[in-house]
């Protein structure tokens, strides 16, 4: 069994004009968010084998600060490109190419594509609104091969957001 835990990245800030999208840090409500989370998953006895994050500063610092929580080395995280600005596809990709040594996996990125991703896997989960801003969805597959991870193998396991607690 794979479990995969997609998180769209805390709250960000858009008080730095002069900064690029990719380039926005965590707003003071996502730089408490991002670590509550981490602990709502501790509280799950959550042990991850493998943590990736899109590179934008917004999703590694959500990722940084879960880390901190499940006591995930920070250094372990892999910042994966294509996660920024990816869409359904690119997504479905990526979570193909996890190792299959991985069991339990931390993705944290971005919307729309993390609902679009949660949705195509979780076909009836009832998950048709847009993840709020820190939301973790957890989805187990019934295979030992994240290259056979698709809707006919996920299993609606969990969803949180900071607000449900």
């Amino acid at each position: 069994m794979k479990t995969l835990y997609l998180m769209r990245h805390a709250k960000s800030s858009w008080s730095f004009d002069e900064l690029s999208d990719q380039e926005r840090p965590l707003n003071d409500r996502g730089r408490d968010d991002a670590p509550r989370m981490g602990q709502a998953l501790a509280k799950r006895s959550i042990a991850l084998d493998l943590l990736v994050s899109s590179p934008a500063v917004r999703a590694l610092s959500t990722a940084v600060l879960v880390a901190r929580e499940l006591k995930y080395p920070h250094d372990k995280i892999r910042v994966e490109p294509c996660i920024y600005q990816a869409d359904l596809d690119t997504m479905l990709e990526v979570i193909r190419d996890l190792p299959d040594a991985a069991n339990s996996v931390l993705l944290t990125g971005h919307n729309p594509t993390f609902t679009d991703t949660a949705n195509y896997l979780l076909p009836g989960s009832g998950l048709t609104h847009e993840m709020p801003t820190a939301a973790v969805v957890c989805i187990r597959f019934q295979t030992d091969h994240w290259a056979e991870a698709g809707p006919t193998t996920a299993e609606f396991y969990f969803y949180d957001y900071p607000k449900n607690g």
